[in-house]
């Protein structure tokens, strides 16, 4: 038995909605697994190439062997061969579908029987938060709380008025560098403002109001402290406000900057995201989300043997 996943990329944060919502990319990471052996090997292949890390520690074989446990089955040996236009390190959660994928893959090829919620559970407890694993698992826009019982999780509407663009640079971001770089605290003030517009992000995005996602996207509770990393950050911003958009900030925590604009600003907010860029020295790539992206998908093959016909 072959089993293969496909998992969408993801923008998470959206500005002011820190740590809790995401929305799936069209980009995408395709994996297989056998199973075979006393360990697990990977075949990576396209973006996955960047990848330096052993076996062991890859994120998927975390998320295989997290789904194993939670499966309450050990760990088998299997074969993983991934494939990835997934830019990684942008912000565009390379991490997040590579967990999710080993999850899914142990859970179909073991037949564990965990449901989404709780690979939802798995890969927000290897990734520290759920805003990537989320709309990665079920597409779309998603809000993703952490609750006494558990997580909480419910679609976002998305108004069809407006559209999400991604301008992904050739450089990364380090994204454990750029969560150091957070403060433990912030005043009370800047709480209450948060919470402002983090209510306006759910709204705005539902709506289409521009009033209201240009408050979300000018967040308070990691921007700030990470946007002097992202080299062009400030030029790409405002030359995307010049141009029409709502907005732009952080693709999670970059390189990656994704801007919200009227639908029939949308080229314009495009190419000037990509001039900005260029005017510095930097070929970007754009992203352009016109419509709602599914999520991970698990195809499981037989595979069959032939049997030869004995002679009589």
């Amino acid at each position: 038995m072959t089993v293969s996943v496909r998992v969408p990329a993801s923008s998470s944060n959206l500005g002011s909605g820190f740590d809790c919502i995401g929305v799936a990319i069209d980009r995408w990471l395709v994996a297989t697994v056998i199973l075979e052996g006393a360990s697990i090997s990977i075949r990576r292949h396209g973006k996955l190439n960047a990848v330096r890390v052993r076996a062991d520690q890859d994120l998927f074989t975390r998320g295989f062997r997290a789904a194993c446990a939670a499966g309450g089955v050990p760990t088998a040996g299997a074969i993983i061969e991934a494939d990835s236009n997934i830019p990684v390190g942008c912000g565009l959660g390379s991490s997040a579908a590579a967990i999710v994928a080993g999850a899914l893959l142990a859970d179909a090829a073991l037949e564990l029987g965990l449901s989404r919620a709780e690979v939802l559970q798995i890969g927000t407890t290897i990734e520290g938060h759920p805003d990537n694993v989320g709309p990665a698992i079920h597409g779309g826009a998603l809000l993703s709380v952490q609750t006494a019982k558990g997580l909480a999780s419910s679609p976002l509407h998305i108004s069809p008025a407006i559209e999400l663009m991604i301008a992904v640079p050739p450089f990364t971001n380090d994204t454990k560098a750029a969560r150091a770089a957070l403060p433990h605290t912030l005043p009370h003030a800047d709480a209450v403002l948060a919470a402002h517009r983090a209510a306006a992000l759910v709204q705005g995005l539902s709506t289409g109001d521009g009033g209201l996602l240009s408050a979300a996207l000018d967040d308070v509770l990691h921007v700030p402290f990470r946007r002097g990393k992202v080299y062009g950050y400030d030029a790409v911003v405002a030359a995307a406000k010049d141009a029409g958009a709502y907005g732009a900030t952080l693709s999670g925590a970059g390189s990656a900057i994704l801007a919200i604009a009227p639908r029939d600003r949308a080229p314009d907010v495009g190419t000037a995201l990509l001039c900005a860029w260029r005017s510095q020295g930097v070929t970007a790539e754009l992203i352009r989300r016109p419509e709602s992206v599914s999520g991970a998908s698990v195809t499981v093959t037989s595979q069959t043997i032939p049997v030869a016909l004995e002679q009589s």
